[in-house]
């Protein structure tokens, strides 16, 4: 059906990963590994920040609402990946796919609007420290939180309204291991000139005003710690910082390089992509709980409380 010009796509076919033939099994049981490490360290970090008080705090909140996104952004696209190692189960539906757009550019831009608000949360803990909790308070975090998500939402419903309404009569077969919007809109049948000038525009802009925004942030941060001139305000502010700069640099790297070059996408995209969605879920709970005393001290916490019920 995929390639005869008049008959209308309702599936897709994901290629998979390319190259791996043989190593379908490795593949299956490490990235099944991640995901669950995935699930497990966020779930796990989420609990413990929920289950202590002293923890209920605006950087806490945030990195809660990291952890769930890390959770969603490694379901949209690794349990199909899953399924196409394990039992070549490469079908999706076009509502399938159309999902796999929404929630990957959903997420992935909340995720994108909350760093920043993070870098921001960080910038008056340690440039308004004795103002810290008026400006952050309850409802200006909520309002942040909430305001990162809903913008997203948006920002999704955009791009995957203009990628639904294309007409895919061409071939149904998508050179990728999951529905992304440039891998999909290459099956079109009709111009896609204003959708790949939105996409471009939005995803473009979307990370580079963030980033911009992020890295203002810490050149107040860095300026305002000399300002100091003291060593206990250094290793205050890079114990503060340096798990949020971490995640940033995981985050913003794999992007910056799918989406500026787009002439290395066949080398760069599917392992870039993979470590995006498999590799940095996992490691985010794993840098925040190595690097932060508070949140070793809640999860020994949560595994006593744990231990007693048993």
């Amino acid at each position: 059906m995929g390639l005869g010009n008049c008959t209308v796509v309702t599936h897709f076919i994901l290629l998979g990963i390319p190259n791996t033939d043989g190593l379908q099994t490795i593949l299956f049981f490490t990235f099944l590994a991640f995901y669950l490490c995935t699930l497990l360290g966020n779930g796990v970090i989420f609990s413990a920040i929920l289950g202590d008080p002293r923890l209920h705090t605006p950087m806490y909140f945030f990195l809660c609402n990291l952890s769930v996104l890390d959770i969603g952004l490694s379901s949209v696209s690794t349990p199909k990946l899953l399924a196409i190692l394990w039992d070549q189960s490469r079908v999706i539906s076009l509502g399938g796919c159309m999902a796999q757009v929404f929630f990957w550019h959903f997420l992935a831009s909340t995720e994108c609007l909350l760093l920043t608000v993070m870098a921001y949360d960080r910038y008056v803990a340690i440039c308004h420290p004795l103002r810290y909790l008026l400006i952050m308070n309850r409802r200006v975090c909520s309002l942040l939180a909430s305001g990162s998500w809903i913008a997203s939402s948006f920002h999704a419903t955009i791009l995957t309204s203009l990628t639904l309404t294309l007409p895919y009569c061409r071939s149904n077969v998508v050179d990728y291991f999951l529905c992304d919007i440039f891998p999909v809109v290459k099956l079109a049948c009709a111009d896609t000139h204003v959708l790949e000038t939105v996409a471009f525009t939005n995803i473009g802009l979307v990370p580079l005003t963030c980033f911009l925004l992020i890295l203002a942030s810490y050149v107040r941060i860095i300026y305002a710690v000399l300002k100091m001139n003291s060593a206990h305000a250094w290793r205050k502010a890079a114990s503060t910082c340096a798990s949020h700069l971490a995640v940033v640099t995981l985050f913003f790297g794999p992007c910056a390089l799918i989406y500026t070059q787009p002439h290395l996408s066949q080398v760069l995209g599917p392992p870039v992509q993979i470590f995006s969605n498999v590799v940095t879920p996992m490691l985010n709970p794993a840098i925040y709980a190595l690097r932060n005393k508070e949140v070793k001290s809640a999860l020994r916490k949560l595994k006593g409380d744990r231990t007693h019920a048993r």
